[in-house]
């Protein structure tokens, strides 16, 4: 790959991954107040479905395309990671979404791509995984002083589905070359028809009781920057570094999770998260087709 090429993707994965670094932080807090998953994933579709709708209208549903079974990855891919994390997260901390749904995620991409797309599982990118899943696992079990518990372990069982699913949009969404804003406006609309009338039916009375500042800070951030910005900056990296190179990316979630922390919550990362942001960080490099020396060879 011409290093311009993946300067490109790269920046459109970072700037990507910086939107998905403060989403679990601020569905995290929207629980921490009235609302439930249920409402802030009512939300994320409502805003997002209605904002796309014209698109969708405009564009079609590229099934020609996906086919079926592409069309059914990207609706329930786009969506049910938002219900699975978002109830893991009662469970367990948010250290354990960031490390365990985006961080996991990319080796699930690339597993589904060398079998579906044939894209190849080189020396660089099997070195970039070991250290991603070390960095990973790294931060998931120091955030909980390195002890199992059960409870959480419902909640990253939890995460671990929610990267499944994403693992399978995106490789749907590479297979048909279909372009990032129109694979989160089918999302999106998707889940809008398919979630937000069995919601206001059986639990849509909640968010009168919930105050506007709450649902106008959810709506933005999870209803646009997410499903909307990040993933138009997501989809336009996959489409130039490939599924499992854009997908690495994310990845760096829970590295600038840490680092986020230190300006907003005057939280140091410890020596154990130093490491961890560096294994993953030197991970993602390689992974995604950064230059290396026996590249170059």
């Amino acid at each position: 790959m011409a290093p311009r090429d993946f300067a490109r993707g790269a920046l459109y994965g970072v700037a990507a991954v910086s939107i998905w670094s403060g989403w679990i932080v601020v569905a995290r807090l929207g629980l921490r107040t009235s609302l439930t998953p249920w409402d802030i994933a009512a939300l994320r579709f409502g805003v997002a479905g209605v904002l796309m709708l014209p698109y969708v209208l405009s564009k079609g549903l590229a099934l020609e395309r996906l086919g079926w079974i592409g069309l059914a990855a990207i609706v329930l891919g786009g969506g049910a990671p938002v219900l699975l994390a978002n109830a893991g997260l009662l469970f367990a901390p948010a250290a354990h979404a960031g490390a365990l749904f985006p961080g996991v995620m990319p080796l699930m991409v690339a597993i589904l791509a060398a079998a579906t797309l044939h894209e190849v599982f080189t020396t660089s990118k099997k070195l970039g995984f070991v250290l991603i899943l070390l960095g990973v696992f790294g931060i998931a079990l120091d955030a909980n002083g390195g002890a199992v518990n059960l409870r959480q372990s419902v909640g990253d069982v939890l995460f671990l589905g929610s990267g499944l699913a994403w693992a399978c949009y995106t490789v749907a969404m590479r297979r048909a070359r279909l372009g990032g804003l129109h694979a989160a406006a089918i999302a999106a609309v998707g889940a809008l028809l398919l979630y937000v009338p069995v919601y206001s039916f059986v639990a849509g009375a909640n968010l009168a009781r919930v105050p506007w500042a709450d649902i106008a800070l959810q709506a933005f951030v999870q209803g646009v920057l997410t499903a909307i910005i990040f993933l138009l900056l997501y989809g336009r990296a996959v489409n130039i570094l490939g599924a499992s190179s854009g997908a690495a990316f994310a990845s760096l979630c829970p590295a600038l999770t840490a680092l986020m922390g230190i300006p907003v919550l005057g939280e140091w990362p410890n020596p154990v998260d130093w490491l961890a942001i560096i294994l993953i960080s030197t991970g993602v490099y390689a992974v995604s087709g950064g230059p290396l020396p026996w590249r170059r060879a």
